[in-house]
């Protein structure tokens, strides 16, 4: 193993999609420090470094237009645990906060 290899960390992050929502059917778009993946609904880990600070996004996309949009910079001294709330309209943004009850 070489003294130059990345420390990372895993954080959780629980996406949140409010129980009425004007849209239906659109899955949430992940990115962790630019490189999108698309992603589910509720709990999920993901690998980050933990010696900097990491930029967290997540956007929703409806064929049309992007919504929903929230970023959060993640510093190496944070609580691995953010919370994605998205919005109950396709045109607001979303929310993304360090999670309370968790970390």
């Amino acid at each position: 193993m070489s003294d130059d290899a990345p420390v990372s960390r895993r954080i959780e992050l629980t996406l949140v999609k409010p129980w009425f929502a004007l849209y239906a059917g659109i899955k949430p778009t992940l990115v962790i420090g630019g490189r999108g993946q698309p992603t589910q609904w509720g709990l999920g880990t993901w690998q980050v470094p933990s010696d900097r600070t990491v930029t967290i996004g997540v956007f929703l996309f409806n064929r049309l237009w992007r919504f929903g949009q929230a970023e959060f910079e993640l510093q190496p001294d944070h609580a691995p645990a953010l919370v994605y709330r998205a919005p109950m309209l396709p045109f607001l943004r979303g929310r993304i906060r360090l999670d309370p009850h968790r970390g």
